[in-house]
């Protein structure tokens, strides 16, 4: 785990799912490889083909990025897919259930922190597998909100997904910590648009979240905010 500019009052997470969320790199492989395929299929080509076809890209892109990594949704626009395509792929393709189950110690970790924080899920992956993912982790009903592919219709990294996570939870984005595996995707720009990070390897660093985070967010709890919030209202009116 490595944090990055953690701010001193926080009061949202935005959690990244795959490969964070749960640790299955066999899943993990299978959602990209699946798409692959698919592609491959599509183009008339052999699977092989199709994967080096994607992997020469990336190596390529990373060569002309200082090394930042592409999202496979980006990558395929550059194939002639357009994000909408990508989502139909993907909405059927990608089977969580054939490779995750429930996590108790995820369900405990975010019960916890949803004492003293907003719960946001931003993915790469469309609403349907991502919240069937939640879902079979047992964790759906901890997260106020999943941002998918086919929310803005933008891959991450994408302002327009970030925005609207603080949005929901009703906070600035300083106040905003993102967490995920993947650096130049989950990290990168939030950090630029002020927000903190933290870089996990899986669900494992995820468990560890409790203490490392401040106990009480930004001082006060989603819920006595609210109830400051009323309190103002009331005194008032």
């Amino acid at each position: 785990m490595k944090t990055y500019n953690l701010p001193d009052h926080a009061s949202c997470l935005i959690f990244d799912i795959d490969s964070t969320l749960y640790t299955c790199p066999e899943y993990a492989a299978e959602q990209i490889d699946c798409q692959v395929r698919h592609f491959a299929d599509l183009r008339g080509i052999s699977h092989e083909e199709g994967r080096a076809m994607v992997a020469d890209f990336r190596k390529k892109y990373a060569e002309e990025h200082n090394g930042k990594r592409i999202s496979l949704g980006n990558l395929f626009t550059n194939f002639g897919i357009p994000i909408e395509e990508s989502i139909a792929w993907r909405t059927e393709l990608v089977h969580p259930e054939e490779y995750l189950k429930r996590d108790e110690k995820m369900i405990s970790v975010l019960s916890e922190l949803k004492k003293n924080y907003h719960l946001i899920c931003v993915t790469n992956n469309p609403l349907a597998p991502a919240i069937k993912t939640l879902e079979v982790l047992g964790i759906d009903q901890l997260i106020e909100k999943t941002i998918g592919l086919d929310t803005c219709m933008k891959s991450k990294p994408a302002r327009e997904n970030l925005l609207l996570a603080a949005e929901t939870a009703g906070v600035p984005v300083n106040e905003c910590i993102s967490i995920g595996d993947r650096y130049d995707i989950d990290l990168a720009l939030p950090l630029e648009m002020g927000m903190g990070g933290i870089l996990v390897s899986g669900a494992e660093e995820v468990y560890q979240l409790p203490s490392i985070l401040p106990p009480h967010g930004a001082g006060s709890t989603p819920a006595e905010k609210d109830l400051l919030l009323e309190t103002l209202v009331a005194f008032l009116a």
